[in-house]
């Protein structure tokens, strides 16, 4: 190890890092994504996310949307906010990055979403101006990209910017879930920057596919509304909280590197296990089947394909592998799936705490029970420890913290 590398190294702190959220609406009303809430705004979510959330990083990854320029723009002509040295927009301590999440359609195979960011608002324009000739409407969230898949990431390369496929094991547009078998018969890994897992998948599940071994794992939230920032995150080693530090840290180099990945037990994630839409139920005895195939059990052909039995039918080893750079993933349940936590009591430790990262890493028991009470506390530590028992989702329904 060099001397410059220890240096850099005694620098580094630890940041939590979100980088996969959600636009609703931008502030003159113009829809961005459908699916997510009118006040998931750019502004909002930068509030969120250093008030109530605690998290110092964050990507928001509709900034393609030329109406949600206009908000970035405003924000920074204000004072409100302003441009980071080493890439993305700093607001009272927390980091914003500029990210775009983008469907590409493999020919006989099927759609998949891919994750981009890029360093300042400049590129990022000159990115939308480049796709507004290959998209329908750049205006909305997640639109399909009538180019092939390595054309995109050669495009975000030379741009300066990163490329990471989205929930991959997901059949709602995941890499794996929804197109392929191996991701180099699409991609080039080359140009891919690290994975990100989605909410029904963990490192140990996906330790069981070779072709990832290499790669830095993300868990991510997929926010679609405020609340749901920060239902997965990441603890990432930096010197300051920048685009051009999160590359070194997927890039693991001069000791940058993500230091834990914080999920959902993969259980609860709505598409864990495969289902039957025709009797409403997880189909625990099957193994493998994939979309669209005929339900054993009643003959119907609304099947859904669970991320577990996905990544069963393609593993290549029998055990998973977690090379040595691998961070530990830890099984976090949100704050919102603890049954009995309602509204009161989260503005109480809230104001006791200050942020939920607080709650979540900083309070010890006592100092919860003194808030919210015994019972309380105690759910609240067998949740931050992964203890708390489980029923599992599938088809679209998360599952559920069952309370004992």
């Amino acid at each position: 190890m060099t001397l410059s590398s220890i240096q850099h190294q005694d620098k580094l702190q630890d940041y939590y890092a979100d980088l996969h959220i959600h636009i609703g609406r931008a502030t003159n009303g113009q829809a961005v994504k459908i699916t997510g809430s009118r006040n998931l705004t750019f502004a909002n979510i930068a509030k969120e996310a250093v008030e109530r959330k605690g998290i110092d990083l964050i990507g928001i990854i509709d900034c393609h949307s030329p109406s949600v320029q206009t908000d970035i723009l405003s924000c920074l002509y204000s004072g409100e906010m302003n441009e980071v040295v080493g890439g993305g927009i700093e607001y009272r301590g927390t980091t914003i990055l500029l990210g775009c999440e983008i469907e590409f359609n493999e020919p006989d195979k099927g759609a998949a979403h891919l994750l981009t960011y890029f360093p300042n608002l400049d590129v990022m324009q000159q990115f939308s101006a480049w796709m507004i000739h290959h998209m329908t409407n750049i205006n909305l969230s997640t639109q399909r990209i009538y180019v092939p898949a390595r054309v995109l990431q050669e495009e975000v390369v030379q741009r300066g910017g990163i490329m990471i496929p989205a929930h991959v094991f997901t059949p709602h547009k995941g890499m794996y879930g929804n197109v392929t078998d191996t991701m180099e018969d699409v991609l080039d890994l080359n140009l891919i920057s690290g994975i990100e897992l989605g909410l029904s998948a963990d490192s140990t599940m996906a330790g069981t596919l070779s072709e990832l071994d290499d790669f830095t794992f993300l868990s991510n939230s997929d926010a679609h509304s405020l609340g749901k920032i920060g239902r997965e995150y990441n603890k990432i080693s930096l010197a300051t909280p920048s685009f051009e530090e999160l590359c070194k840290a997927l890039a693991r180099e001069d000791g940058r590197r993500v230091s834990a990945n914080y999920g959902l037990n993969p259980r609860l994630g709505k598409y864990h296990r495969t289902y039957c839409s025709g009797r409403h139920v997880i189909m625990d005895d099957h193994v493998a089947t994939k979309n669209g195939q005929i339900c054993p059990n009643c003959g119907g052909a609304k099947v859904v394909q669970g991320v577990l039995e996905r990544i069963q039918s393609i593993a290549d080893r029998n055990e998973p592998y977690i090379p040595d750079h691998r961070p530990p993933y830890h099984y976090q349940i949100p704050l919102e799936f603890i049954p009995g936590l309602g509204k009161a009591k989260m503005t109480s430790l809230l104001q006791a705490f200050g942020t939920e990262m607080n709650i979540l890493h900083q309070a010890n028991e006592q100092e919860i029970a003194e808030v919210v009470g015994l019972e309380m506390a105690r759910y609240i530590v067998m949740a931050r420890n992964g203890e708390l028992n489980l029923v599992s989702g599938g088809g679209g329904t998360y599952g559920k913290v069952i309370r004992t």
